[in-house]
C-alpha cells in the first residue's frame, strides 16, 4: 500500500462505538500509518541499508499481541476510553500489515523468520520507483479504499447535520 493507509484507518474507526469516539478515532488512524513510522529509522539512521518492512513496527506477532491484550483489557474494562482506544490502535496496524501483503512484502513470522511475503509482486519497470506502484493494477485498490473513505466521511457528516 502506498497512500490508503490512513483512508483504511479512517474506516477501521467509523467501526468502534465508544464513549470517547474522537480519542478511538484518533487511535485508529495513528495505528494505520504507525508501522511506517519506521521509515525515520530507515532514511535517518540505518541508510536505507535493509527493507523498512524487517523493523519490528512490521511485526505481526507484536501488532496481533497488542490486540488480543487490548481485547481482554476491553473485556475487562468495557467502559475504558483507553482500552478502546488501544484496541483501535492495535488492529489499524494489524490491517496495515494485511494492506501491505498485497504488494509489499511482510515477515509474517518475524521474529522467528525475517522471510518476507507477498501476495503479489510489482515489477521494476519505471523511474523513478514509486510509479511501478502508481501504474499497478493494485492502485485501484487504494483508489477504492480512498473512495469508500469518502463516501463514508460524507454520509456521517449528512446523518449528523440531519440529527
Amino acid at each position: 500500500m502506498f497512500i490508503a493507509h490512513l483512508p483504511a484507518g479512517y474506516l477501521l474507526g467509523c467501526t468502534f462505538r465508544s464513549c470517547q469516539a474522537k480519542l478511538v478515532m484518533f487511535a485508529a488512524l495513528l495505528g494505520s500509518v504507525f508501522p511506517d513510522f519506521d521509515l525515520l529509522y530507515f532514511y535517518l539512521v540505518d541508510g536505507r541499508q535493509h527493507h523498512h518492512h524487517t523493523y519490528w513496527t512490521h511485526f505481526p506477532l507484536l501488532w496481533v499481541s497488542l490486540s488480543v491484550l487490548a481485547g481482554i483489557w476491553v473485556l475487562c474494562r468495557r467502559y475504558s476510553s483507553v482500552a478502546w482506544a488501544t484496541l483501535a490502535f492495535s488492529l489499524s496496524g494489524v490491517l496495515h500489515l494485511v494492506l501491505d501483503s498485497f504488494v509489499g512484502d511482510i515477515p509474517w513470522f518475524a521474529p522467528f523468520s525475517l522471510k518476507l511475503y507477498a501476495m503479489y509482486h510489482i515489477p521494476s519497470v519505471y523511474k523513478p520507483w514509486w510509479l511501478n506502484f502508481i501504474l499497478n493494477w493494485s492502485f485501484l485498490l487504494e483508489l477504492a479504499i480512498i473512495a469508500c473513505a469518502v463516501i463514508v466521511y460524507r454520509l456521517r457528516r449528512y446523518r449528523r447535520r440531519e440529527s
